[in-house]
């Protein structure tokens, strides 16, 4: 199935774009996003922490993906 990944942040420098789609099989859960990307993109795997929204709802590890989704990679904000 293919996903809509948009990337914000240092997420999106590691990812090499803000928008681009994603192709995972189906029953893919939000877990199995994350290790796809860190597979393709090792830099990734040094966020320490992320935040993923599934069509603008903040989504648990453990949530299902379906086709067409459009899923939001936001890293850690800091600032003051």
């Amino acid at each position: 199935m293919e996903i809509q990944i948009i990337a914000f942040g240092i997420a999106k420098d590691i990812l090499g774009n803000s928008q681009f789609t994603l192709e995972l099989p189906s029953e893919a859960t939000v877990s199995d996003l994350k290790v796809k990307l860190t597979e393709q993109f090792p830099e990734f795997a040094k966020l320490a922490s992320l935040s993923v929204a599934v069509n603008t709802s903040y989504a648990k590890d453990d949530q299902p993906l379906q086709p067409e989704d459009e899923v939001a990679i936001i890293p850690p904000v800091s600032g003051g």
